[in-house]
């Protein structure tokens, strides 16, 4: 289905591997295209209740834009735009990652670098390797961060900090990382996949349209006023209150006993 990443769906749970090795998973236009390409399919499919999304390797999670393919476009084509290459290959890819209506969580299992730290940043939980670091080294290369940084950083991290990390292009490694916020959880190499796999079985026995839900309302929150947003969620919470899960879960509570969600 895929050519440059790695795709399965496995009770509940769909894994996507960006699968470009040879250059630490770096993001050509094809890879980001397949990535919001496998994203939708996973947001099209009933059966898949959480996302995981990681890299190929023990090296990179992603090391950002393929700046050789880049260099090639810049070269080789008059009037080749910058901007017109994010609106149309990364900016949908965010959008599909935070419109998804299902748990996003990024096994960071390595170097996330320019444009593959927006794509980290982008998930909704983020378990990284104590090794691994995340920079935004555009400053480097005399560009500003994109792929939406600048959106999520300061609502991550405060205005000062996202500006000096942003300034900077410094490496925060995961137990800074995750000190700073910038990701949810650092551990050791050797317990990455535990501890993906102790919240992923979560997410797969979750209600899963409560939190695809809450994750909407909480996107919508970023710019919504109170009185917004206090209708969001009673819209919400009406369309909750007519699912299958919410029975269950309030029978359950009622019986005292684990309820048994089936994302429906």
């Amino acid at each position: 289905m895929f050519e440059h990443l790695l795709f399965s769906v496995s009770d509940g749970i769909c894994q996507i591997t960006l699968n470009r090795p040879q250059v630490h998973n770096a993001l050509s236009p094809a890879l980001i295209r397949e990535i919001t390409s496998a994203i939708q399919t996973a947001g099209a499919d009933d059966t898949v209740r959480v996302v995981i999304l990681t890299g190929a390797g023990d090296k990179a999670f992603c090391s950002g834009a393929d700046l050789k393919e880049a260099a090639g476009q810049l070269q080789g084509t008059d009037g080749f735009s910058m901007g017109d290459l994010l609106r149309s290959t990364y900016h949908p890819m965010i959008r599909a990652i935070r419109n998804l209506p299902k748990p996003v969580v990024c096994r960071l299992n390595g170097v996330a670098a320019g444009a593959g730290c927006s794509l980290a940043l982008a998930c909704d939980v983020v378990i990284a390797t104590d090794e691994g670091y995340l920079s935004l080294l555009f400053v480097g290369i005399g560009l500003m961060p994109d792929a939406g940084s600048t959106f999520f950083l300061p609502r991550l991290l405060g205005a000062q900090r996202a500006f000096e990390l942003c300034s900077t292009g410094r490496r925060v490694y995961g137990p800074e990382a995750a000190q700073l916020g910038l990701v949810t959880r650092s551990v050791p190499a050797a317990e990455l996949d535990n501890a993906v796999a102790e919240i992923v079985t979560n997410y797969a026995s979750a209600p899963t349209q409560a939190i695809g839900l809450m994750k909407l309302a909480l996107n919508q929150s970023l710019h919504n006023d109170l009185e917004a947003q206090l209708e969001q969620e009673a819209q919400y919470q009406n369309q909750l209150g007519q699912s299958r899960d919410a029975a269950e879960g309030i029978m359950a509570f009622l019986q005292k006993r684990k309820p048994i969600f089936m994302g429906k």
